[in-house]
């Protein structure tokens, strides 16, 4: 008997009137008749939406009606569509404008017109903000009144929620990050403004064709964004390319840029809402675009295309999220996206300084600028460029402003994703920024030298010029470099900067780098993602706990109590049921909800494992073949993510995971034990429905190569178990939920490095394991890939002869954990003990707890 079976009970919830509604309509009611009668008497008597809506009222005074008819209103004038002709876009556009309006009143009433004494500038590449109408409705404490109001104009807000398009301006979880951060910081009342870019196509668009992944572009912007607000008057030029003058003046030497290439960076604005609509920040995204649409002497000379051909080639800067640089256009288009958005954003900043201060060598005192990865970190010369050329600042004092005024996060420690730049593409692209970086190096070299470290290993190691394989900018360098702190995003991960990547630039700056642990805005993914387990939460320890995460370790005093369990787990399986019908809706895979829910939802990559994963399914699927009657816990094994369009092996690993689901799916041997589903289109709000449902959380890359991890956050405060190595932010998570809360296995870090180091480990692991040894061998000639036999040989033998990511020294371990899991799954107390556990000791992994950290130790900025 399974957990969600055994503790079925009244889901205490006090939303998602649905399950009442399942009830009475004579479907399986959560917790048999006397719960469904229990669930009747107390919505009759006093029906969560009705007291929902009552503290809206209490809290914004706005009215049902009164929404109501701003819906309408913005429907008719702003849209120019009617209730009888629109459709769900047109309602979702005229709801967002409606509560636009409420965030702006709240923008103007929250800020009073003051100048802020400090702001920070939060510059990253990515921003994956999804869906922004929960969000907007959530934080404004209008759920139910917008929900009211819409059901008066004979609209369902689902079916409007639905039709807003997913912002895909990121491709992981860094974008994920940078938007919680955004959120938090709003909620926090911290002044903040992000910049990035306005992609006319986000993250591609994934689907499936005969198992392959398949990329379309991300159309969200084909009918417009009703968030944002376009600001032409901040408009700023990004040089590129051309060459560098110089000139006296008195005894000084001014140097002075002439880009042979200019584009406009113009801005759009979306209003990011902080919680109970107390203060609002901004997100501010740069769209490119060309000095003139068309050269018109061009055009009417009867060169219709070449006449627009300028045009394209600024555009393409913000076409398209990441572009593959597989190509040395690419790798150009890439530079050309970091330095465009930093440029901009610069910039803007210090226009604005200018403007309410007056005076630039403040900047430091009323300025944070955080360059979230080494996207940006081009803005270290970039701000020495506008402070020297532009402002008449010496290099001495415009390095004193620009190093203490920006910080670096640091997120990967994979050698391939700390960026470098060939230099002789710099020089050509940017080439007063070469001479600003050769500079800031020399500066930088001749410091050493002062102290008696000059030898060649040394200036090699700590040099921004990386000289090993032709001569590249190492923009990691530069970013430590030239920022007052580093953080890392895991204590594990910022350790391992200490004494891996960024090992030299450590000794000579031992106080710089600092941990700040990633975390996640609770309101996004339990409150909007949860309502049901939200409000079983609210009627436990109190409605203080929507304003203050750490209340959440109430609900560990009653992880003892059967009833609490059977009402959380009640919680749960309606959340399983929605995403079964997700499933079936997007694969057309039938899947029992009360079957362990096994989920791994990330980027494809090696070093996350899902190839680990998939070998370990491989090898279940064979032992049930081989005791088909024994009594196995039925798994669903749930993925979603998506590949790299150039990432050859990662898109071969979601051929492999669909080759293994159509044939074990379609297997009568396993019917009822084992399936397997690859989601299609991984999103926010496609995880949105997973994260709340899954029972088991799959965090198993290779030890040390993990920065931090945030979907880890998200499904253990949902109360999924994890099953992970001990890796970025596992490690904190296992310190406090408990490490009887959480399935750890494999190699550590330390382990990991020890391993590397040795020869041949993978045919000893593989020999000492007939298991891993038979499921090799079945995906390797062909048992999954009929019609193609050879078609999985590579992925094979990387773990036979290479295997940089450990799968066959961790596979035996990994093994013997998800049997542990199994076993787990048929204990239903204990199960729903551990889980309860994990949702309430997840409090400290807020992202506003983050952004106190960040705030006090790195930025400098007062919170209330």
């Amino acid at each position: 008997m399974t957990p969600a079976e055994s503790e079925r009970a009244p889901a205490a919830t006090k939303g998602d009137s649905k399950v009442l509604n399942e009830a009475q309509a004579g479907h399986e009611p959560i917790g048999g008749a006397d719960a469904s009668a229990s669930l009747s008497a107390k919505f009759a008597k006093d029906s969560a939406a009705t007291r929902a809506l009552a503290k809206e009222k209490l809290f914004n005074g706005d009215s049902v009606v009164e929404l109501r008819e701003a819906i309408r209103a913005k429907l008719v004038y702003a849209l120019g569509k009617t209730p009888e002709s629109a459709r769900d876009r047109d309602w979702f556009a005229a709801t967002a404008l409606a509560l636009r309006d409420r965030v702006i009143d709240a923008c103007h009433e929250g800020t009073g017109g003051k100048v802020p004494e400090k702001r920070v500038y939060y510059l990253s590449l990515e921003f994956l903000i999804g869906r922004l109408l929960s969000d907007a409705m959530n934080n404004l404490r209008l759920v139910e009144t917008t929900k009211l109001a819409l059901k008066d104009l004979g609209v369902q807000l689902s079916e409007v929620e639905e039709a807003e398009p997913d912002a895909a301006l990121g491709n992981g979880g860094l974008g994920r990050l940078a938007a919680c951060f955004m959120e938090s910081m709003a909620s926090l009342s911290i002044p903040a403004i992000g910049y990035g870019i306005r992609y006319d196509h986000g993250i591609f668009r994934q689907s499936m064709e005969d198992g392959w992944q398949r990329e379309a572009p991300e159309t969200w912007l084909e009918e417009g964004n009703p968030w944002e607000f376009p600001r032409p008057e901040s408009t700023y030029r990004i040089g590129f390319g051309g060459h560098v003058t110089m000139s006296a003046n008195g005894d000084q030497i001014r140097r002075h840029w002439h880009p042979a290439e200019t584009v406009n960076a113009v801005a759009y604005d979306i209003p990011v809402v902080g919680w109970r609509g107390k203060h609002v920040n901004q997100l501010r995204l740069w769209k490119a675009e060309a000095d003139a649409p068309v050269e018109l002497a061009r055009f009417n000379g009867g060169d219709h295309v070449g006449a627009v051909a300028g045009r394209a080639r600024a555009e393409s800067i913000s076409r398209v999220l990441y572009p593959s640089d597989s190509s040395a256009e690419g790798q150009e288009l890439r530079l050309r996206q970091e330095y465009f958005f930093t440029s901009a954003s610069l910039q803007d900043l210090v226009r604005r300084h200018l403007n309410e201060r007056g005076d630039l060598r403040s900047l430091p005192d009323h300025a944070a600028i955080q360059l979230n990865d080494t996207h940006p970190a081009i803005a270290v010369p970039e701000l020495m460029r506008i402070l020297m050329e532009e402002h008449d600042f010496s290099y001495e004092d415009a390095w004193h402003i620009t190093t203490n005024t920006l910080g670096y996060t640091n997120h990967t420690l994979l050698p391939e994703a700390l960026e470098t730049w060939p230099v002789d593409l710099m020089e050509r692209l940017l080439p007063r920024h070469m001479q600003i970086i050769y500079l800031i190096n020399w500066t930088h070299l001749e410091e050493q030298a002062r102290q008696g470290k000059s030898d060649s290993a040394h200036v090699a190691a700590v040099s921004l010029i990386d000289e090993s394989h032709g001569k590249r900018v190492r923009m990691g360098h530069l970013a430590f470099h030239g920022s007052r702190r580093v953080n890392g995003v895991s204590a594990l991960h910022s350790e391992l900067l200490k004494t891996t990547v960024f090992k030299p630039m450590h000794e000579l700056e031992p106080d710089k780098i600092l941990n700040k642990t990633n975390g996640i805005t609770f309101r996004r993914w339990l409150h909007n993602a949860n309502p049901e387990l939200t409000a079983l939460a609210v009627e436990t320890v109190g409605e203080e706990v929507l304003d203050d995460p750490e209340l959440l370790t109430g609900l560990a005093d009653h992880a003892d109590d059967p009833d609490f369990r059977k009402r959380y787990a009640a919680v749960r399986r309606v959340r399983k049921r929605k995403l079964a019908q997700v499933i079936v809706e997007r694969t057309g895979i039938s899947v029992d909800p009360s079957a362990l829910f096994d989920v791994q939802i990330k980027r494809i990559h090696e070093y996350k494992r899902q190839l680990l994963n998939l070998i370990e399914t491989v090898a279940l699927y064979q032992a049930i073949k081989e005791a088909p009657h024994k009594d196995w816990t039925p798994r669903v094994k749930i993925f979603g993510g998506k590949a790299a369009p150039s990432y050859v092996q990662a898109k071969l690993i979601i051929k492999l995971a669909n080759d293994i689901a159509r044939t074990i799916n379609d297997d009568a041997d396993v019917a009822g034990r084992l399936k397997l589903v690859f989601l299609p289109n991984y999103s926010v709000s496609l995880a949105e429905a997973i994260i709340p449902a899954a029972d088991l959380s799959e965090q198993i890359s290779t030890a040390g190569m993990e920065a931090s991890g945030t979907g880890n956050m998200k499904l253990a405060l949902n109360g999924a178990l994890t099953v992970g190595t001990l890796d970025g932010a596992n490690i904190e998570i296992r310190d406090h939920v408990g490490a009887d809360n959480i399935f750890i296995f494999g190699l550590d870090a330390v382990g990991v490095q020890a391993r590397v180091g040795e020869s041949a480990y993978a045919q000893r692991a593989i020999a000492a394991s007939p298991r891993l040894a038979k499921a090799l061998d079945a995906i390797g000639s062909g048992v999954f890939s009929p019609d193609e036999r050879g078609r999985f040989g590579s992925l094979v033998d990387g773990v036979r002869y290479h295997d940089p990511y450990l799968i066959s020294v961790d596979f035996d371990d990994y093994w013997r954990v998800q049997r542990e899991i199994d076993a787990a799954w048929k204990r239903p107390a204990t199960w729903w003990r551990a889980a309860i556990l994990n949702t309430a000791r997840m409090a400290w992994f807020s992202s506003d707890r983050s952004m106190r950290e960040y705030a006090a130790e790195i930025w400098r900025v007062k919170v209330d």
